[in-house]
């Protein structure tokens, strides 16, 4: 696996693939790394013949009463995952690379960011869709990989790519769960034991509200009303936000049908966690 922060030595590299005819998959991440990431790997490598990931806690995407001093960092741990997974080129640029003295243009998403965490974290996706733009200008990607549990963030970047005309495939891969449900969080660190206990309200919650369609609940307030009662059974959990959306531009959903996703976001203590599902779809 080759390495470097420097943006020349990275468009060389992928330049000479491209060369070669090899399509080069990209999975952008903040490191950290656990199972999920590992899996967006997975997914470029079947799609592509060489891969990239990107480690960059990009400081544009948090406000200033959020976690970045303390988001959790380990390099040489993230170095040895990816390797092992078959990380081609694992790109670590520090922010002065990313964002030189006089960086100014941002990327503004549209409505869709109005909502949900749009609501919560202001001026979050337009740090989101910035550093995504500048690493896929930086790559040149045939396939880049997200996550589903970060599901309005991957709409979004889904619409940025069709609106700029990028020949990008984005594939959005299922989240990876903890046995228990849990979904796979960098942030899950921060958990003490018994708030892990709590944060386990989250994917129980929304389990209820999917079983609850299954029975034929169509209603999207009483889809909300199912999710706001299972977490009652969890009071170290605090919900920022239930939303029953469709997936495109996530506007909320009057009716819930197959394809429609149940979001929630909510504060363990001093953690904040996100998760989702799709209704209508096998759920391991």
């Amino acid at each position: 696996m080759e390495e470097s922060g420097d943006v020349q030595l990275l468009r060389a590299w992928a330049r000479g693939h491209r060369a070669a005819g090899r399509r080069i998959g990209f999975v952008p991440t903040m490191g950290f790394l656990h199972e999920g990431h590992l899996r967006l790997v997975d997914e470029a490598r079947r799609r592509a013949d060489v891969v990239v990931m990107s480690i960059f806690v990009n400081p544009l995407q948090f406000a200033p009463t959020e976690d970045l001093a303390r988001y959790p960092r380990d390099l040489p741990r993230d170095r040895a995952l990816a390797a092992a997974r078959g990380v081609d080129f694992l790109f670590v640029p520090d922010a002065a690379v990313m964002y030189p003295p006089g960086s100014a243009t941002r990327v503004v998403p549209g409505e869709a960011a109005s909502r949900w965490e749009g609501v919560v974290r202001p001026g979050h996706f337009t740090g989101v869709l910035t550093v995504v733009a500048k690493l896929f200008n930086l790559v040149g990607p045939d396939v880049a990989c997200f996550g589903r549990k970060d599901i309005q963030q991957a709409a979004l970047i889904r619409a940025m790519v069709r609106d700029l005309d990028w020949p990008i495939e984005v594939v959005v891969v299922p989240t990876v769960r903890e046995a228990d449900g849990l979904a796979l969080s960098s942030r899950n660190v921060y958990l003490t034991s018994d708030e892990r206990g709590q944060a386990l309200g989250l994917s129980r919650a929304l389990a209820a509200a999917d079983a609850a369609w299954r029975a034929g609940e169509r209603n999207a307030s009483g889809l909300e009303a199912v999710v706001r009662d299972a977490l009652r059974m969890y009071p170290g959990v605090t919900a920022d936000y239930i939303a029953v959306c469709e997936p495109i531009r996530m506007a909320p959903a009057a009716s819930a049908a197959a394809g429609t996703i149940v979001a929630l976001a909510a504060r363990v203590g001093s953690t904040r966690l996100i998760d989702n599902i799709v209704l209508g779809e096998e759920h391991g």
